[in-house]
């Protein structure tokens, strides 16, 4: 057996672009314990295994995922007809008997750490949480400890979803390091793929709703608006990203509104109907309001500070990072159904450069 494809399997192993399958009918998922079998239908023929199976097993309500699936069969879990199939494309016959056992996930091979956490609130499935400021959400190249997975561990043990792999377990979405702001995670398979499908649809069909706050540069002649760009990895710079032409691109849309006009900065809400990388930053400089204090995106606009009150000035120093906050979080629950929102006011650093702000702007007449 494959190595490789034997510890993706044992993981559950799920990329960041290929989180979820589409969203799954209403109800509980369960996990994938025990021999699962399957017998193929009529209408299936010449279909390729992957695709049967991952359409069979949502049907189930089982808590897989397509690329766990695909990882199972290239790890020979998988069989048909009583022989071991490792090819994906395996195409089916009718009446063909399929049958497989998903491994348990392995133990992580991340430390837990008793780190601080702010629990905005906890049940059997899952974790809410209000990450600070400077907090990689898990572990990565120059970050190997330190994590909000990390903290996740100790927190949770071994009920903390395996869905994601061992360097990330429970993670269905994430904040950049110097974001703030509220972020769910799944304590068990289940959640897991239920949450990752509402995070796949990034609300468009299903009960997701995620708001963010950003300060940036500049006013609105209009109350509201939409960015739509792609984006994808910068020409040059590889840390970055940058708006290109949709064919060379990943589809991005950001929707925005101001809030409060700050004289030379705007507090504006931006809700996501996609979550690419650093989307809102890339997005609202692409349109000429790059965000205040971000360092890759809102280098040009560094000379806009000596426009700021004294004050101001020193509250955007202290601050270093940029200014966006999640502040809002609501979803069903992927298990009870139960509707949850969730709202963060903005974190002390936030909340004090808008003070200075609102005190310096000019009187209105």
């Amino acid at each position: 057996m494959n190595a490789k494809a034997k510890a993706r399997a044992q993981r559950g192993f799920v990329q960041d672009d290929e989180a979820a399958p589409a969203p799954a009918p209403q109800g509980a998922l369960v996990a994938a314990s025990g021999p699962q079998t399957f017998e193929v239908g009529a209408d299936a023929a010449g279909e390729r295994l992957d695709r049967w199976l991952g359409r069979a097993a949502a049907e189930r309500r089982l808590a897989l995922s397509r690329t766990r699936i695909k990882a199972l069969i290239e790890a020979g879990e998988v069989s048909v007809d009583g022989v071991t199939a490792t090819d994906p494309a395996t195409r089916l016959t009718p009446g063909a008997a399929l049958r497989f056992e998903a491994p348990p996930p392995e133990d992580y091979s991340v430390r837990g750490e008793d780190l601080p956490l702010d629990v905005v609130f906890e049940d059997a499935d899952l974790v809410v949480i209000d990450k600070p400021a400077g907090l990689v959400v898990h572990p990565a190249p120059g970050h190997a400890g330190g994590t909000l997975v990390n903290a996740l561990i100790s927190h949770c043990g071994a009920s903390l979803s395996g869905i994601g792999g061992v360097r990330r377990p429970g993670i269905v979405h994430r904040l950049d390091k110097d974001t703030s702001g509220l972020l769910v995670v799944a304590k068990t398979d289940a959640a897991h793929q239920g949450l990752a499908g509402l995070f796949a649809d990034h609300g468009r069909t299903g009960s997701l709703e995620r708001e963010y706050l950003a300060l940036v540069w500049g006013g609105f002649e209009a109350g509201a608006g939409k960015v739509d760009a792609a984006i994808a990895r910068h020409a040059h710079n590889r840390e970055r990203m940058a708006v290109v032409p949709e064919e060379r691109g990943r589809h991005a849309v950001t929707h925005w509104e101001v809030v409060e006009a700050l004289g030379p900065a705007t507090l504006v809400a931006c809700r996501l109907e996609t979550g690419r990388t650093h989307q809102i930053r890339v997005h609202m400089a692409s349109i000429g309001h790059p965000l205040l204090g971000d360092p890759v995106y809102g280098a040009g606009f560094k000379t806009k500070a000596a426009h700021l009150t004294e004050e101001a000035r020193a509250a955007l120093a202290a601050l270093g990072r940029q200014a966006l906050h999640a502040a809002a979080l609501g979803f069903e629950h992927p298990i009870t159904g139960a509707p949850l929102r969730f709202d963060s006011p903005l974190p002390e650093d936030l909340a004090r450069l808008v003070d200075v702000l609102r005190a310096g702007r000019p009187a209105r007449r």
